[in-house]
Formats: C-alpha cells, sequence, structure tokens
C-alpha cells in the first residue's frame, strides 16, 4: 500500500516515515527541502533497512502537483505534513504562511478528487484552539480566534478538509498536535530546524552543545506556577505511531464519519522551566538562559484531554519528559560527531 507523505523529510515527517516502513507500507515524499535536508532520506534508510522514494518540488505549484498526482495515482492515502510551522514568524510573515499552507492542501485535495485517492490524515496543532476557556482541550472545545496567523492557517485548513468532504469523496482524520519533542533512539533522526530554532528543545540542545550562546525564554511573567508557558509536550515518536494507526483506521473502514478529529497529546501540562530542568537532570550539564520579553502570538498554557484518541484510536502517549529531552540530547551530540 503506497503512502504519499508529504514534508516527509522533515522532523515528525521523517519519524512517521520510519513507523510507516515498519509496518510495511511503500512510502513516497514530497518536500521542497526548504526546512529540511536531503541526507534525511539515508538517515531513514539506516533505520528502517528501505529508502523512501523522493520527489522534491513545492506543493504550492498547481501544474507541478497535479503533474505528480498522474504519475503516481497508485497512492492509496496521504499525511500532509508539509507546511511552514513557526508561530512567531507567522505574525512577521503572515502572507508567506497564509499562501504556503493553504494553498498546499488546495493542490493536494485536488489532485486526489482527479486521482480517486480518498484518504487523508492531516497534521493540525493544538493553536487552533487558541486559549481555550477551559482546560484540557476537549475535541469538542470551542475554537477560539487563534492568536497567529499559523494558528489560523491550520483553522482554514480544517475547514477546507470539511467543507470539501461534503461535496467530495475524501475522507479525513485530522490529528491536533500539541508540542512534539524528542528524537529516535537510533540518533539517526531527529530535530534540524535550517538557522535559529523557533521551538524550544531544538534552542535548549544547540545552546547546550555550543551553537548558541544562551537560551532565551519568552516570558516569565504568565499565570502559570513558574510564571513561564505550559504545554503539553509528547515524544515525536510516539506521535509518528498516532499518524500509522489513523492510516489504518481510514483505509480499513474504521471511521465513524467523513472527517474525525483526535488530540495528540500526553494530557500533562508541563512549563517551559520545567522543561529547562528535565534536561538539565538527563544531560548532567546546567543551561545558561535569559529571560526575555513575551513572543507575540504565544498564549499562556493548553494541554489536551486525550481521553478521546486513547479509547477511539486505540492509541497513547508512552514516553516520559526524561525520556523526550534524553533523546533530543542524545541527537544533537550525534549530530556534532558527524561535523
Amino acid at each position: 500500500m503506497k503512502i504519499l507523505v508529504t514534508g516527509g523529510t522533515g522532523y515528525i515527517g521523517s519519524h512517521t516515515v520510519v513507523e510507516l516502513q515498519s509496518k510495511g507500507f511503500e512510502v513516497i515524499i514530497v518536500d521542497d527541502l526548504s526546512n529540511s535536508s536531503i541526507d534525511v532520506l539515508d538517515n531513514i534508510a539506516k533505520i528502517s533497512g528501505k529508502k523512501p522514494l523522493f520527489e522534491k518540488f513545492s506543493l504550492t505549484d498547481p501544474e507541478k502537483t497535479t503533474a505528480f498526482f498522474k504519475l503516481h495515482n497508485d497512492i492509496r492515502a496521504v499525511i500532509h505534513f508539509a507546511a511552514f510551522k513557526a508561530v512567531g514568524e507567522s505574525v512577521e510573515f503572515p502572507l508567506v504562511y497564509y499562501r504556503n499552507n493553504i494553498l498546499s492542501l488546495v493542490n493536494i485535495l485536488q489532485g486526489m478528487i482527479d486521482n480517486n485517492i480518498r484518504d487523508l490524515v492531516f497534521s493540525s496543532s493544538c493553536t487552533v484552539y487558541g486559549q481555550p476557556d477551559t482546560l484540557p482541550a476537549r475535541e469538542d472545545t470551542p475554537v477560539q480566534k487563534a492568536a497567529s496567523p499559523y494558528g489560523n492557517t491550520k483553522q482554514i485548513c480544517e475547514e477546507i478538509i470539511n467543507d470539501t468532504s461534503q461535496s467530495a469523496n475524501i475522507h479525513g482524520i485530522l490529528l491536533r498536535y500539541f508540542n512534539p519533542i524528542g528524537a529516535h533512539e537510533t540518533a539517526f533522526i531527529g530535530e534540524l530546524p535550517l538557522g535559529v530554532p523557533n521551538c524550544l528543545m531544538p534552542y535548549i540542545t544547540q545552546t547546550a552543545i555550543g551553537k548558541r550562546p544562551f537560551l532565551r525564554v519568552w516570558g516569565d511573567d504568565y499565570d502559570t506556577p513558574d510564571g513561564t508557558a505550559i504545554r503539553d509536550y509528547i515524544h515525536v515518536v510516539d506521535l509518528a505511531k498516532a499518524h500509522v494507526t489513523a492510516v489504518e483506521r481510514l483505509t480499513g473502514e474504521k471511521c465513524k464519519k467523513n472527517v474525525e478529529v483526535f488530540n495528540l497529546g500526553t494530557g500533562n501540562g508541563l512549563s517551559v522551566m520545567e522543561v529547562i530542568k528535565s534536561f538539565e537532570r538527563t544531560s548532567g550539564l546546567k543551561l545558561n538562559y535569559e529571560i526575555k520579553e513575551r513572543r507575540p502570538g504565544d498564549i499562556v498554557k493548553v494541554w489536551a484531554d486525550t481521553e478521546f484518541a486513547n479509547k477511539e484510536l486505540g492509541w497513547k502517549a508512552e514516553k516520559t519528559l526524561d525520556e523526550m529531552t534524553g533523546s533530543a540530547w542524545k541527537w544533537e551530540q550525534a549530530l556534532a560527531k558527524r561535523k
């Protein structure tokens, strides 16, 4: 069974490709390599024993996307990761985010319809909730106004998928991620942002290894126990496994409706300082950090109610925070040895 994974050389995409291949799926990746490296393909092969098929182009290009789907009309399902994902950057460059994240989805859906590909797993985000009135966030928690253009693109994309499923033979599972961190246990793949990281964990590990002079902690005056923002951190391998489960649910005709939504998190809210302390514990290092003003687009706190995903998907996050931070540090050290 051939699965298209867009953004498959990226952080979550590459881990998902490994999990798909371990279950016997054939994978083809489309990625423009705007925030990833072609070397990831070889590193996936080191883990799985098989190098996935790969095509490089931007899915915002309708002609190239149409030609791709025409050539690969034996694709059974699509997992759509390819998107820009930095909250702060989206506030600075909103049009870049709207153009990339929305156009790529529209082109993919058209390609699926034209080639009778029904099943789509969509990489959504807890940012669709905005700052929820009540916590933890459930799948039926009312969606608030997004705090950033990035979050708004995820809200709009979910609406596009829902609308399209009403008029075409499209079935979708929307996976609302909370905050993925960590790396594969082999340290062959992990999070490798190009330039200065926008996400917490690579900023921590790059500071610890000496790539960055210090870690910026964005705000310590939030209404939380230690003043730093609270998120639900989930190991990327746990997250990747949920995508395989979602594909099997779609292709196995087990969905209860055309479009389903699941939260992917641990159900635990942890502060930025708690993540820092975990990293210091697992690495044995003291981290150099400085408190900065709050970053535009960031919310105070959010974590998941995972009961529905646990029961309905039969999936549950298993790895601890120390396993997340420890694996991320192992990955950063492995990167340093390659150079």
